[in-house]
């Protein structure tokens, strides 16, 4: 990323997106090592979990089957309502090890692919375990941003549900067809929800190269894409249809048996969409940090590579700014007291 502000600032989609193949293309072997430990598994879950849930879902489904033709009270009944109880308890366990992982690795390797990004921006020296060592130190604030715009996307959607409901109330009530005016209220819903979700994802980035986190993430993500609110919706759906065309594709041709029976061609084109995901997932996360400078560049925001190095370098504890003014005689007790406070100066 070696182009100057105002080159940045003018960016579009296609420039965004050959920026992102560039950093790709110089630094190939470590983000195809992050893309293998990171995001692979990543896939890896998200593209099984069906193979487990659903032998638990219809299993539980014929029990309950089962169940509404035995009678009350029989010991058939009482045994089989039992095993119901089991089963839905287990699948209840297998979704929430399905959450917690999936959550934990899109983190990951958000932290690490953003680092990365940043670190080739600052001219920083790189490594697969430099940057492995810094993710784990930045996956609390990536949380709290998540936590906070799945509080708002929350709140959004029962916005949205409650404004269909009291239509719906009114169409009832008044017997007038409100129908049509559900169609403009999903229209708006619905690029307001791609505008919240690309504020998200540019908050993520914001996380872990800013000192904000969380709501103060947000806020400062839908300060900064004003101006390229286009720019940015259009990259960010870009890769939305990409990861939804590779993830229908294999629910319909991998995850269906009706209609593949080929166990052999299954698995080959799985492993395929796969590959095909992961690499999607990257340059998603490369664009979105790319974004983020053009973004930064567009409002004029100094770009301080410098201080940005710092900042980078405070995940490694290799620097810790000032808090304060530091007196002569304060630094030379510092310097004879190097064990006090648990701390020791570093003197560069």
């Amino acid at each position: 990323m070696d182009r100057e502000p105002d080159e940045m600032r003018s960016l579009g989609v296609v420039g965004i997106c050959k920026e992102a193949y560039n950093i790709l293309h110089l630094h190939l072997r470590l983000f195809l090592s992050l893309a293998l430990t990171l995001v692979l598994p990543l896939g890896v879950i998200i593209f099984l979990h069906g193979f487990v849930a659903d032998p638990l879902v219809n299993k539980i489904n014929r029990n309950e089957e089962e169940l509404t033709h035995e009678m009350a009270g029989s010991p058939a009944a009482a045994k089989t309502h039992s095993r119901l109880d089991a089963e839905n308890f287990g699948l209840m366990i297998f979704v929430l090890t399905y959450f917690i992982f999936v959550l934990a690795f899109s983190l990951l390797s958000t932290a690490a692919i953003v680092y990365t990004v940043a670190s080739i921006y600052t001219a920083k020296g790189l490594s697969y375990v430099k940057v492995l060592s810094v993710v784990p130190k930045v996956w609390k604030r990536l949380f709290m941003t998540f936590f906070w715009a799945h509080v708002l996307i929350f709140l959004y959607n029962f916005a949205f549900i409650m404004i269909l409901f009291f239509l719906l109330l009114l169409q009832f009530s008044t017997g007038w067809n409100f129908g049509i005016l559900a169609v403009p209220v999903i229209i708006v819903f619905s690029c307001l929800a791609v505008y919240i979700y690309l504020v998200w994802h540019l908050a993520s980035v914001v996380s872990v190269l800013e000192d904000s986190y969380g709501i103060a993430a947000l806020r400062k993500s839908s300060e900064l894409i004003k101006g390229k609110r286009w720019v940015g919706c259009a990259v960010f759906a870009i890769y939305t249809v990409f990861t939804s065309v590779v993830l229908a594709t294999y629910n319909v041709l991998v995850r269906d048996p009706n209609h593949m029976q080929s166990v052999f061609g299954r698995v080959v084109i799985g492993l395929f969409l796969l590959l095909l995901w992961t690499a999607f997932t990257l340059i998603g996360i490369l664009v979105q940090t790319v974004v983020y400078f053009v973004c930064k560049s567009y409002h004029q925001e100094s770009i301080d590579r410098y201080a940005l190095s710092e900042h980078l370098d405070g995940y490694l504890g290799e620097y810790m700014p000032l808090k304060g003014p530091v007196s002569l005689e304060a630094l030379e007790a510092e310097l004879e007291d190097p064990s006090e406070n648990g701390r020791q100066l570093v003197v560069r």
